[in-house]
């Protein structure tokens, strides 16, 4: 269901017989996007795209794609092109085959007609994070190949737009160099047109970097040992956000994470300083910006997964306001919560430690015998690039 804020008590913008999801590459993930008062959709049922108001009470989704019998065709972290009026959006077909789809970039007409995407970026196996610039004459995306994740080796490109709609000059910005071995992700225009993205090309940690597109260099802007973005597992994560000040500065607000912990802070990439921002979340998802207020999805070991509204002043934080909480009453039982604490151990091979979180025992109605001690329950996870995060998600305390 898709949520709109709305005073106290938020709502529901889409119908109770829709559902806002996106089965490409069968995790999902970017399955809307919004600009103005209009939302696009990718419908769970006929993996369709919909276009919908969400200022007029009662608006019905359209379908803007063709309807092909079935959910054998999904669309994922799109965006709005409003030079030519189309919706520019993530592809994958499964018509041909179920087991081995054909991913591309299209895009769809946003001026009520029904027709076969057109295809604008085509042949590698795979695309995510398609972002065209404020004026429309730009596009960069990201896209790897088999036997690779985009963890492994990914490619970031930029595409020139033409005046009928088309890439008709591309530039590879990042991962093209057989020197070096990266993983560029996240990209995005500033609203002065300089493109800002994440790769790990320096210190094997996922940094900050700016594209200088005159020499076609890039520039680190803030090196430090910490992941200032996620595995891409999903579409449309979004780990940075542009910002202003009180002197209508652009900054970047950006999220890290760093020995188990996530920060969120500000940073100004010509100065190359940076701000810690205090807010009570430890693991922070997803940052977003919108009408002068930031948005934080995060959680803590006393805050369940939640969406945030912070209001900033300057380099500080105002106001921070919890909008949505999937468990809106857990605080008051917040003396039963184990805190966790980071701990880190050797593992059998030479020079190579481990890190855990521990969640000593926590109720304040019980206290064991000194003679006795409590059992202990261990729990991993073997995904290659998963990590256990610090939120509330300690039940046997």
């Amino acid at each position: 269901v898709l949520v709109k804020e709305a005073g106290d008590e938020p709502i529901d913008i889409t119908p109770p017989e829709f559902a806002v999801r996106t089965l490409a590459q069968e995790y999902g993930g970017g399955a809307f996007r919004i600009s103005g008062d209009t939302v696009i959709f990718s419908n769970y049922k006929d993996q369709r795209l919909y276009k919908q108001s969400t200022s007029s009470k009662g608006s019905c989704p359209v379908p803007i794609t063709p309807d092909y019998g079935g959910p054998v065709i999904s669309y994922a972290d799109g965006v709005f092109d409003s030079r030519f009026n189309r919706y520019i959006t993530v592809m994958e077909d499964r018509r041909v085959s179920s087991t081995n789809s054909t991913t591309t970039i299209v895009a769809v007409p946003l001026d009520g007609t029904i027709q076969e995407p057109n295809v604008l970026v085509s042949g590698n196996d795979f695309y995510a994070f398609p972002r065209v610039d404020s004026k429309g004459e730009r596009m960069a995306w990201i896209e790897w190949s088999h036997p690779n994740m985009p963890w492994d080796k990914s490619e970031l490109w930029v595409g020139y737009i033409s005046e009928n709609g088309d890439i008709h000059k591309r530039v590879c910005v990042a991962g093209y160099d057989p020197k070096i071995v990266e993983s560029p992700t996240e990209p995005k225009w500033s609203p002065t047109g300089e493109l800002f993205f994440i790769t790990d090309r320096k210190n094997g940690f996922w940094n900050l970097y700016k594209w200088v597109e005159s020499k076609n260099e890039v520039l680190p802007l803030y090196p430090l040992n910490a992941e200032f973005a996620r595995p891409l597992w999903i579409f449309g994560m979004n780990s940075y956000e542009f910002v202003k000040n009180e002197a209508g500065k652009t900054l970047i607000a950006c999220t890290y994470r760093q020995n188990g912990k996530s920060y969120l802070g500000i940073l100004d990439d010509v100065q190359g300083s940076f701000s810690l921002l205090d807010i009570p979340f430890t693991d922070i998802d997803n940052i977003a910006s919108w009408n002068d207020y930031l948005y934080v999805e995060g959680a803590s070991a006393v805050h369940p997964s939640s969406v945030a509204k912070v209001t900033l002043d300057g380099r500080k934080v105002v106001d921070f306001k919890i909008c949505w909480s999937s468990s809106s009453d857990c605080l008051k039982y917040e003396s039963y919560f184990s805190q966790p604490e980071l701990i880190e151990f050797p593992t059998v091979v030479p020079g190579q430690n481990a890190y855990a979180y521990y969640y000593p025992p926590t109720n304040p109605l019980y206290q064991a015998s000194q003679e006795e001690k409590p059992p202990l329950l261990l729990k991993s996870h073997g995904m290659i690039f998963a990590y256990l995060e610090s939120w509330l998600k300690c039940p046997f305390t």
